[in-house]
């Protein structure tokens, strides 16, 4: 079974947006609106601090709780391979997706419906990666099936500490922080 998954190398990652910019641009996202940002989060106390520095979208959780609470079930399940997608067509707008994700990685597109990441879909079932990905300078991006071992983001998680955001929310997200 596919399990499409994303690995964010924070040790990597600069925020240069470019990640943002090939998102908006590849799927026509509104001014004003993102399905993907950057995150800057500062820990510690001066003069003792860390700074991690993240790419952030939707988790495409396995166990999504926008999914369970889509009363028209345009918010679905994309198999194979989990990703978490939303149908246009089906979406009333009623924003019951956007309030129950942990993740705050939805918004309502000024046409009328739930908007979110899609990993790419359309690229990725044409054997390419997610713009994203396939932009950013760094590398820090990583994009496979999580269950495939020999994939990059199965051997990444395997070999390197991570962190996912939110874990208690009980979501199973497949999008994994490198840390």
């Amino acid at each position: 079974m596919v399990r499409y998954a994303m690995v964010i190398d924070t040790t990597k990652c600069v925020g240069c947006a470019d990640c943002v910019v090939a998102c908006k641009n590849e799927n026509k996202v509104p001014d004003h609106y993102a399905r993907d940002w950057i995150v800057e989060r500062v820990d510690g106390v001066f003069p003792h601090l860390s700074l991690q520095i993240r790419s952030e979208r939707c988790h495409h959780c396995s166990e999504p709780p926008c999914v369970y609470n889509c009363p028209t079930r345009a918010s679905h399940i994309h198999n194979p391979g989990g990703i978490v997608l939303v149908e246009h067509a089906l979406c009333t707008g009623c924003k019951a997706c956007v309030a129950s994700c942990p993740y705050d990685a939805r918004f309502m597109n000024p046409i009328g419906y739930a908007d979110k990441c899609t990993f790419c879909v359309h690229r990725v079932e044409q054997g390419k990666l997610p713009a994203c990905v396939s932009v950013c300078p760094t590398y820090c991006l990583h994009f496979g099936d999580l269950d495939d071992p020999l994939s990059d983001v199965s051997r990444l998680v395997k070999s390197r500490k991570f962190i996912t955001i939110i874990p208690e929310a009980g979501t199973r997200p497949n999008l994994y922080f490198l840390i």
